[in-house]
């Protein structure tokens, strides 16, 4: 009989074959050559134009002869140096042309596992694999793998994650989704329509440029300033449409599954149990329609948002799904601070609330718009009371509690024996949820 170390060095021991990424990736690796080129232009365009005028038609040939196979064989070499595998305990990804860099990665600390296809991915049957992995920045990728490959592989590592032996990982295939809700592309042209960072945006990109004009009458000037904004206006709205456009939400046995984009389509999971706050955001113009978004702070994960718009009941509805057990607190149980509070804040002291429930930490702020956010006790990992001099003049305090994902939800300007006893109250809450808290990997 051997121990368990003992199997698993057996294990690793074993041949692994390891897997290139698909033939289409040398064309998107040999862009970088390229885009340094384009980039040192932007940099220095003045610079950039004299060396142009001074290059005759026979240079500029040469030139392109030379870079053309050159960024063809860059991109060639990335791909044939870029290798991975799936071994008994982790994903081992090998890059590096000139700098060779090892990823190791723990399989039982994968938590998301997305795939994108942009629009030239679509074309080409291709797509990008995205690993969220605790206690790690930024993701790790596979760019680019088959569609049919990547699902594949998702598949698997999405089962190895869940405790699947190795010998039958491969096998148990795609967890089967079932959709809950689709967002109408109607609704959500509407409701950026109604929002107010998209016409502050569209405003602000009319009125500066227009200013400065009559100011400096420099053009240079104008166009330095009108082309952020007016990247930000579209960025506020039409691209918002183009990236939740047809947002879809399903359910699985590994999590939530968010499917979305017109051009780029991306296929997201929220993983349960890493879910460590939601916000319920209520914009001013949309609170007549009933209307929210839904925003999420996921442990060590990028995925932001988990309804782009929808009526607040099939909001809640969701939000009962990615966080078992919690209710959302009704806003008729929302306290707000004591009057005196506005005497430190004021007007703005009537979009607070707090709600504290059995399950959920629930903190309001905003007057146009509001925000929701819910905390279950099991996420909290701090808790904190700070008062300033001007809120002890008027016997109020703020209670923070901080969670896994570094994020900070607040309760402001609240009564100050009321904020010492929910400081006291909220810690031993946090300790028995997190005593009773349910297991953070899938399917489990």
């Amino acid at each position: 009989m051997t121990s368990p170390g003992v199997d698993d060095a057996i294990r690793e021991a074993r041949p692994v074959s390891e897997r290139r990424l698909h033939p289409v990736t040398p064309l998107r690796r040999a862009w970088a050559p390229v885009a340094v080129l384009i980039g040192w232009a932007v940099h220095d365009p003045d610079q950039a134009q004299r060396q142009l005028t001074r290059l005759t038609t026979t240079t500029l040939l040469i030139a392109l002869a030379v870079l053309v196979p050159a960024a063809a064989l860059y991109g060639f070499l990335t791909w044939w140096y870029t290798h991975f595998a799936v071994t008994d305990s982790e994903l081992r990804i090998r890059t590096g042309l000139v700098f060779r860099r090892t990823a190791h990665i723990r399989l039982e600390r994968i938590q998301a596992v997305d795939v994108t296809q942009p629009l030239l991915a679509r074309v080409a049957g291709v797509a990008k694999l995205k690993l969220d992995v605790v206690g790690a920045d930024k993701k790790d990728e596979l760019a680019f793998l088959g569609a049919e490959e990547a699902r594949a592989l998702r598949a698997e590592l999405l089962a190895r994650a869940a405790g699947f032996a190795p010998e039958t990982a491969h096998e148990v295939g795609e967890a089967p989704s079932r959709e809950l809700l689709r967002v109408p592309p109607r609704v959500l042209a509407v409701s950026l329509v109604l929002t107010g960072a998209t016409w502050g945006s569209l405003a602000a990109a009319l009125i500066v440029p227009t200013v400065l004009w009559l100011v400096t009458e420099s053009a240079w000037t104008v166009l330095a300033t009108a082309v952020p904004l007016v990247g930000a206006a579209g960025a506020a709205s039409v691209g918002r449409f183009v990236t939740e456009y047809d947002w879809t939400v399903g359910e699985s046995p590994d999590g939530l599954r968010l499917d979305h984009g017109l051009l780029d389509r991306a296929h997201e999971t929220v993983p349960p149990g890493r879910v460590q706050t939601v916000r319920l955001v209520e914009p001013l113009l949309w609170r007549r329609r009933g209307w929210v978004r839904v925003e999420l702070d996921v442990a060590g994960s990028s995925n932001s948002v988990l309804l782009p718009v929808a009526p607040r009941e099939i909001a809640e509805s969701v939000v009962a799904r990615v966080l078992p057990g919690v209710t959302v607190p009704p806003r008729e149980d929302l306290a707000r601070p004591p009057r005196r509070a506005g005497r430190c804040v004021p007007l703005w002291w009537r979009g607070h609330g707090l709600a504290v429930t059995d399950t959920v930490f629930a903190a309001r702020s905003g007057l146009l718009s509001r925000s929701l956010a819910l905390v279950p006790h099991a996420k909290v990992q701090s808790v904190r009371l700070t008062q300033g001099p001007w809120e002890r003049c008027w016997n109020v305090a703020d209670v923070h509690v901080d969670t896994g994902a570094g994020k900070t939800v607040s309760a402001r300007l609240r009564d100050a024996g009321e904020a010492a006893e929910l400081l006291r109250t909220q810690a031993e809450r946090s300790r028995t949820g997190r005593r009773d808290a349910r297991p953070d990997r899938w399917m489990a």
